[in-house]
């Protein structure tokens, strides 16, 4: 993936570090990270955070959040991102860049909100954002989808 090599050379050239925090993803997106020779001078570490209790226990998601809203909202993706810095943390120093995904990529939605809905969160030393997403397709094409957008997000991001 053209955009994983633009994001760790990104990422390089401004000497900053990455978390990464995935839901619906699964991986997808340090798996593409990963691929890209150099990206261990970069790419801190991953989270799966799959369950949505797991999205308060480890990346600190408000739990009143994630009660009245579930796991696939926009501000939840912005936490997940925050979170995932400070879960990868190095000697105390966390991520420079955090990002999330988190979504439905069904076949069925268990809150009623549309198969394809995605939100990603991107937080960089100089802002926070939350962006949506509605894709098309069967489940491995939206998962794809997001993985894309997860990592061109994120290079727009760091390139501000």
């Amino acid at each position: 993936m053209i955009d994983a090599e633009l994001l760790v050379a990104a990422l390089r050239e401004r000497g900053w570090t990455l978390g990464v925090a995935e839901s619906l993803t699964g991986g997808a997106v340090a798996s593409e990270i990963v691929s890209v020779p150099g990206a261990s001078a970069t790419l801190l570490g991953g989270v799966v955070a799959y369950a949505t209790p797991v999205k308060h226990t480890l990346l600190g998601v408000n739990a009143d959040l994630l009660a009245e809203h579930g796991a696939v909202h926009p501000e939840v993706a912005a936490q997940m991102a925050q979170g995932v810095r400070r879960a990868v943390a190095v000697g105390g120093r966390p991520a420079d860049v955090g990002i999330a995904t988190t979504g439905i990529a069904g076949p069925d939605s268990p809150d009623g909100q549309p198969v394809g809905t995605v939100h990603i969160g991107v937080v960089t030393p100089t802002g926070i954002r939350s962006i949506p997403h509605l894709f098309a397709g069967a489940r491995a094409q939206i998962r794809a989808q997001a993985t894309a957008a997860a990592i061109g997000a994120a290079l727009g991001a760091v390139r501000e």
